[in-house]
């Protein structure tokens, strides 16, 4: 019999990356784009953040809050460009992802904590959007190994705080496939 803290590195199947933004001047709107760079040092190259923070490389919310979000805002739809995060992933709960870290095509990031709504989203949402948003703000990440991320790509959990890069496919945790 597993105990409980053996389940917390157990997913049933990796994510995918759904949607990718950045925004590369402050207080501009968000541009889609299919694919991106990312720096040990930097984060996302060509975003306003990058440089700024080392636990906040990028930040990432998980593609089934986004109709439970709209839904509180009174919305059949969300773009996600409106909640300023940079990427979409389906597929996972994010909020099991504390102290994980993540291999999204060659790229490994390391989950360094939620990323909590700002008073932007009373903006971006409407009265009452800073609170629709409470508990589905995603997460934020620090990058451990640089690379080119892109839509489509799977996003696979490695292991809790004593994660490394994996050297072989059967170090990863999970292989479900596209």
């Amino acid at each position: 019999m597993q105990n409980i803290k053996d389940l917390f590195d157990v997913f049933p199947r990796p994510g995918r990356v759904e949607w990718i933004g950045i925004r590369p001047e402050r207080r501009e709107a968000v541009e889609v784009v299919n694919a991106i760079d990312v720096s040990e040092k930097k984060g996302i190259i060509g975003d306003h953040y990058s440089g700024q923070s080392g636990n906040r490389h990028v930040t990432l919310i998980q593609a089934e809050h986004l109709p439970v979000v709209a839904a509180l805002t009174g919305r059949n739809t969300l773009d996600p460009g409106l909640l300023r995060r940079n990427i979409v992933i389906s597929g996972l709960n994010l909020l099991a992802l504390k102290d994980h870290q993540l291999q999204i095509g060659e790229v490994i990031l390391k989950v360094t904590g939620q990323c909590h709504p700002c008073s932007k989203m009373e903006t971006a949402l409407g009265p009452g959007g800073y609170n629709a948003m409470r508990g589905h703000g995603g997460l934020t990440a620090k990058v451990i190994k640089e690379g080119r991320i892109q839509v489509g790509n799977q996003v696979t959990v490695l292991s809790g705080t004593s994660a490394s890069v994996p050297t072989a496919p059967d170090r990863v945790k999970s292989d479900w496939g596209d």
